[in-house]
C-alpha cells in the first residue's frame, strides 16, 4: 500500500514570508544557520589527531557538549579504545571502517550509530584508510590496551585542539564552528 504522506509542493523560488509570532526573538537570539565547507580548509583545517589521523572540526555546541567533525584515518590503523558518555551518529564518506567489537564493515554512505555506555575500538584495514562524518555528544573516555584509564575528551578539549593548532600555525579561528 502506498503512503499518503508526501512532500508539500512548491513551485517557487522566492523567500515566503511565513508568519511567526516569535521571529524578533529567534533573530535576537539564535546563531542561526550557517554552512561550513567541509572540502577544502576554508571554514576548518585539518588538525592532526596522533601519528596517522587528522579531524577538520566543523561544529562546537558547549550548551549540549555536541561536535561535529571529520574523522580522517589516512591509512591502515586504530583510534584506540574508548567509550562514550553519550550518542554519536556516523557516516562513513570514505574508505571503511569497522569496531573490532562489532561484525560489521562501514562502508561509503553507510550510517553508524552508537549509544552511551558502550566501549569499542574503531579500526581501517582500507589501503586509503576512511573518512567519518561524526555528530557526537557528550565526553568520551579512552582507555590503553590494560583498560586503564587514559583521558576524557569532550566538547571543551575538541574546542582546545582545534583552537591550539589554529593558534600555532597562524590560522584565524572561524567563529562560524561555535553555535
Amino acid at each position: 500500500m502506498a503512503t499518503k504522506l508526501k512532500a508539500p509542493p512548491s513551485d517557487t523560488k522566492e523567500i515566503v514570508d511565513v508568519p511567526w509570532p516569535y521571529r524578533d526573538t529567534v533573530e535576537r537570539l539564535s546563531p542561526g544557520g550557517r554552512y561550513i565547507d567541509a572540502q577544502t580548509d576554508v571554514d576548518s583545517p585539518w588538525v592532526p589527531f596522533g601519528e596517522s589521523a587528522a579531524i577538520k572540526h566543523l561544529s562546537f555546541d558547549v550548551r549540549t557538549n555536541t561536535y561535529s567533525n571529520i574523522l580522517w584515518m589516512k591509512g591502515p590503523g586504530t583510534i584506540g579504545t574508548h567509550l562514550h558518555r553519550g550518542t554519536v551518529t556516523m557516516v562513513t564518506l570514505e574508505g571503511s571502517v569497522r569496531y573490532l567489537e562489532y561484525d560489521w564493515v562501514g562502508t561509503p554512505g553507510g550510517l553508524i550509530l552508537e549509544t552511551p555506555g558502550e566501549a569499542h575500538t574503531l579500526v581501517t584495514e582500507h589501503p586509503d584508510g576512511c573518512k567519518l562524518f561524526g555528530q557526537m555528544n557528550g565526553p568520551i573516555e579512552f582507555y590503553d590496551a590494560q583498560g586503564t584509564y587514559m583521558d576524557t575528551v569532550d566538547v571543551w578539549w575538541f574546542i582546545e585542539h582545534y583552537e591550539n593548532h589554529c593558534k600555532e600555525n597562524g590560522i584565524a579561528i572561524n567563529q562560524k564552528l561555535y553555535l
